[in-house]
């Protein structure tokens, strides 16, 4: 008998189980971009208790954790399609972030992470000095 296969099925099976498929999205969907001098991620944590989330800030990786209850036992479930337990996802935050001064807010099974741009960070302006008129010494070339 021969037995066809698919080297790329586990793969595939794996990748969906990570990225999710359009008929079952990862388990933390993330938005994220740059608004004006601040990051925002947001994540979807549906029938998530905001006591069950934690943020954590290591160096420039932001952890966020989350946990949404298993199902009651006793109750005979027709289907339980979403996704229990705990969840973890990883943020890789760039050095042009302040981590100290990060803001997280959830509200209606949507928790906003605000990431100020650091200081140091920001465009500003820099000031040309005329050294012919201000009776400096030339550039040495």
């Amino acid at each position: 008998m021969l037995m066809r296969t698919d080297p790329f099925r586990d793969v595939d099976r794996l990748a969906q189980q990570v990225l999710g498929t359009m008929a079952r999205p990862a388990v933390m969907p993330l938005d994220a971009w740059r608004e004006d001098d601040r990051f925002i991620a947001e994540f979807d944590l549906p029938g998530v208790e905001v006591d069950s989330i934690e943020l954590d800030v290591e160096r420039n990786v932001l952890t966020v954790r989350a946990e949404r209850p298993e199902v009651d036992r006793d109750q005979e479930f027709v289907s339980t399609e979403r996704p229990r337990g705990v969840f973890t996802r990883r943020l890789f935050l760039g050095d042009t972030l302040d981590t100290d001064r990060i803001e997280a807010h959830y509200r209606n099974g949507v928790l906003r992470v605000t990431i100020p741009v650091a200081e140091k960070a920001r465009p500003r302006k820099i000031t040309v000095i005329d050294a012919e008129r201000n009776g400096q010494a030339a550039i040495a070339s």
